[in-house]
């Protein structure tokens, strides 16, 4: 499995690329991050994170795109940025039928270094070892991309199981009647 893994951000947008499969060593195909001028208007700087991404889609070709889960922050106008590259993020998948799966920053924490509550430093040393690099990833955005690309490598099969089982319950259920009619019953 493929998959290109984007920490959004609008100053600098982490993309990431691994290959692999679950309980196998993992292989990054690629790793750097798209920038934008914080002086250039909004408009420019979407632009700007669309034809990167693009580039990023073009020369990879993932299978799968795995962004990372905005959640709230009390920096309302940081989360509105983190929010609008994700959705180009989002967006340029779509475009392509590439499915997009979304992962809150715990989650992948927890999937790559065994801690929800794991911090930067620790993110990118298991980046590093998982993927056997010389060196962490610069900047953290970079790490935490191929982060969200291993969490969704590693949770695909899981998560897939539990789709099946969830529709091989809902298929195996007796489907209710069409139309019940309603009697009145006498007293």
């Amino acid at each position: 499995m493929r998959v290109m893994g984007v920490d959004p951000g609008l100053t600098r947008c982490g993309v990431g690329v691994v290959e692999g499969v679950a309980g196998r060593p993992l292989t990054m195909l690629g790793v750097g991050v798209v920038r934008t001028s914080a002086d250039a208007d909004l408009g420019s700087r979407l632009v700007a994170v669309e034809r990167g991404l693009e580039a990023w889609l073009d020369e990879h070709r993932p299978e799968v795109v795995a962004v990372e889960r905005v959640f709230s922050q009390h920096n309302v106008r940081t989360v509105m940025g983190t929010a609008q590259a994700s959705a180009v993020a989002m967006l340029c998948a779509a475009r392509r039928g590439i499915p997009v799966v979304l992962h809150t920053p715990s989650e992948v924490k927890a999937a790559v270094t065994g801690s929800g509550r794991a911090d930067k430093a620790q993110v990118g040393a298991m980046v590093t070892r998982l993927l056997r690099l010389d060196a962490p990833p610069k900047p953290a955005d970079a790490a935490d991309a191929l982060a969200l690309a291993i969490c969704h490598i590693w949770r695909a099969p899981a998560v897939n199981r539990l789709q099946q089982a969830h529709a091989a319950a809902k298929a195996s259920r007796p489907a209710a009647p069409a139309s019940a009619s309603v009697r009145k019953v006498p007293r």
